[in-house]
């Protein structure tokens, strides 16, 4: 059974072009589902959206170049945002703050950039690269280096192979901006989950500059086109009057986990994340169970009646009951009816070495990873 990214990398893609635009609906549609794929985090979707449609309006134009068409001596810089997914839905961004921290690495790089992308898969992380390469004039790769999301800098594939995360560029909404180099990736996200905390709780970044060369060995491939089709099959399914939850699993090649009512939400803002965890009772075919989901930004474990079903990183997402919309950790709230569903992580998230750093242990759970398929058969 493939993963999802390998499966739907060519999704979007018109005519053989070696580039295609986005429109607004596009921009709508790969919303939603990024935040599918962000696992509860990877920031606000509709902070993301709205940045997007706003320089679509300004009269910019989006574009998206596939991975095998960057040339290899090219030279890509990732956009993201940075913190706590909390705190970005109180502290709302202005938008030019990721264009100062990408003006300030390009700068100190002193090369040309043909093109940046996101770091990691979600609402906001997926969005707001879109923006900075049309205010910029360059193309979005469609790529990421997760596939999902994940809490810390270093818990990317570009890392697993080799790229570092500095030199790199902080902003905040103050025109306060930070280049930082570090003597390797893990200095980095402690150093800049610092800065991160100090600006208050939010910064807008650029990070782990890569030739096309080291793009293609360390990215996972058509992940903003997977994300487009995720949320044009919910959009489409709705008007159809049919279940979008059931196409999801088909396209993701995910598992039903569970079904239920949120009981009780434990979140704190503590050392730049959102930690805590959501008690779910069953309804329908798991009343009497329950599930506990913990979560550092995003979805770490799944623990159904005290077993764990599902772990990083396998991606654990919330989806509404009804209108299968995805919810994120900021935003889980007493009361809400949700189907949990897990998908499997990227291959190259299933390596001893990559386990190391995104591994349930890893995040202080003694627990041996288990892809998701193996154990959804164990318990049937």
């Amino acid at each position: 059974m493939g993963c999802y990214q390998e499966n739907n990398r060519e999704y979007g893609k018109k005519g053989g072009d070696i580039m295609r635009s986005l429109d607004r609906e596009d921009i709508e549609n790969l919303a939603v589902g990024a935040t599918i794929l962000g696992t509860g985090g990877g920031g606000d979707p509709y902070l993301g959206k709205l940045t997007a449609i706003q320089a679509l309006e300004e009269g910019y134009e989006i574009n998206i170049v596939d991975v095998k068409e960057v040339p290899n001596d090219a030279f890509i810089v990732p956009s993201a945002g940075m913190g706590t997914p909390t705190v970005i839905v109180e502290k709302i961004p202005r938008g030019t703050e990721v264009i100062n921290a990408f003006e300030t690495l390009s700068e100190y790089l002193g090369r040309d950039v043909y093109a940046t992308m996101p770091i990691e898969a979600g609402g906001l992380n997926s969005t707001f690269p879109l923006a900075v390469g049309a205010k910029r004039g360059i193309p979005i790769v469609d790529a990421d280096g997760m596939g999902r999301a994940f809490p810390e800098l270093q818990m990317t594939t570009f890392h697993v192979n080799g790229v570092p995360v500095t030199p790199m560029a902080l902003a905040d909404e103050r025109d306060n901006t930070v280049l930082l180099k570090t003597c390797n990736n893990y200095w980095a996200e402690w150093i800049a989950r610092d800065i991160t905390v100090r600006f208050g709780g939010t910064a807008w970044i650029t990070l782990y500059s890569m030739s096309g060369k080291e793009l293609k060995k360390a990215a996972i491939p058509g992940t903003l086109g997977v994300a487009e089709k995720l949320g044009a099959t919910i959009r489409e399914a709705k008007e159809n009057r049919e279940s979008p939850i059931e196409v999801l699993l088909e396209i993701t090649k995910g598992k039903g986990l569970f079904k239920g009512k949120i009981i009780d939400v434990e979140r704190r803002t503590t050392g730049g994340f959102a930690r805590g965890k959501a008690n779910i009772e069953g309804i329908g075919e798991h009343k009497g169970q329950t599930l506990n989901v913990q979560f550092q930004n995003e979805n770490l474990v799944a623990i159904k009646n005290n077993k764990v079903i599902a772990s990083v990183p396998d991606l654990i997402t919330l989806l509404d009951l009804e209108t299968a919309t995805p919810i994120t950790t900021e935003s889980i709230k007493y009361g809400q009816r949700c189907f949990v569903i897990g998908i499997p992580c990227s291959k190259k998230w299933r390596t001893k070495s990559a386990l190391e750093v995104v591994g349930p242990k890893y995040f202080g759970y003694d627990i041996d990873y288990k892809p998701i398929e193996g154990v959804m058969e164990e318990i049937g």
